[in-house]
């Protein structure tokens, strides 16, 4: 039962807040700077794709997992805020519609401005943000899948971008979307630690109770290392995007013999992770800029 009075204003700070507006960037950035980079300017598509991967692709995304999630986030307690929505019953239904409304225009827009490959990668794009929270799918119970689709939600955009561009696919260009891809497998499985107890609890499976605490940090270590390995390969000056691995591993140094018992101390590291991606993507930038006069 609702807890809570839906009216227009209440309704539209519960969608708000179910989209995660901190993460609005995470999705947005790597489609608007794909594109931009490639096509060298702006144009209709540009500013579609963006506003699209800006706000409805990321309503779709968590507000899906927040109405499905809705039991067991109840019972988590970094839920209810910037971390995750804990969202009332009575905006469950309004929220998949809401979702729905937001993102049939724009992928329609999208589907006519693009092409065969482009439509492939955007389907690819949107069934990975259904396919991790909607039952009958719930890759975010599948342990390992967990990590692949969830990088997928951030790494697809990028892909879609240069797709719908016409980017010729080059060793160096695939060596940044394979270590961008790490970053984002590491960085949900990291997430996933500081979940341990609750998921348990709750009988929900992730790559972090099946292996343990400890493992997964260690294992989400090894990942940004391998990225920052893989953007060696790539050219000057991006090469230099490999220091971009050093402050994740850092971060997650205090939590390499982390227990189950006391994941929940990995909720800290996760709060400085936060904050890393904003002062990554400034730095991302500054290479971007550094780079364009070269392309």
């Amino acid at each position: 039962m609702s807890t809570t009075t839906r009216t227009a204003g209440t309704t539209l700070r519960m969608l708000l807040v179910s989209s995660r507006p901190l993460s609005w960037v995470n999705t947005a950035y790597p489609f608007a700077a794909a594109y931009l980079i490639t096509t060298g300017g702006i144009d209709l598509t540009w500013v579609l794709g963006t506003l699209y991967f800006l706000i409805p692709y990321n309503l779709a995304m968590y507000g899906i997992n927040d109405v499905f999630d809705y039991e067991s986030d109840l019972h988590n307690p970094r839920k209810g805020g910037v971390e995750g929505a804990v969202l009332d019953r009575g905006f469950h239904r309004i929220t998949l519609w809401a979702a729905v409304v937001t993102n049939v225009p724009f992928l329609v827009a999208l589907i006519v401005l693009g092409n065969p490959l482009s439509w492939l990668v955007l389907a690819v794009s949107v069934f990975a943000v259904i396919a991790y929270s909607a039952p009958g799918l719930r890759f975010k119970e599948r342990p390992f899948l967990d990590s692949i689709t969830s990088s997928t939600h951030f790494v697809s955009p990028a892909v879609y971008g240069l797709v719908l561009a016409g980017a010729v696919f080059t060793p160096g260009l695939w060596a940044v979307l394979g270590a961008f891809f790490l970053w984002g497998m590491a960085s949900q499985a990291f997430g996933a630690v500081q979940d341990v107890v609750p998921d348990r609890e709750g009988g929900i499976s992730s790559i972090a109770t099946v292996l343990g605490a400890k493992a997964v940090v260690r294992i989400a270590a090894a990942a940004y290392l391998a990225g920052g390995l893989l953007m060696l390969l790539t050219p000057w000056p991006a090469t230099l995007g490999s220091l971009l691995a050093l402050p994740y591993i850092l971060n997650l140094l205090p939590f390499l013999g982390i227990s189950d018992a006391d994941s929940e101390r990995a909720n800290a590291g996760w709060k400085r992770f936060l904050k890393l991606n904003f002062l990554t993507g400034f730095l991302v930038t500054m290479l971007i800029i550094w780079y364009w006069p070269n392309r």
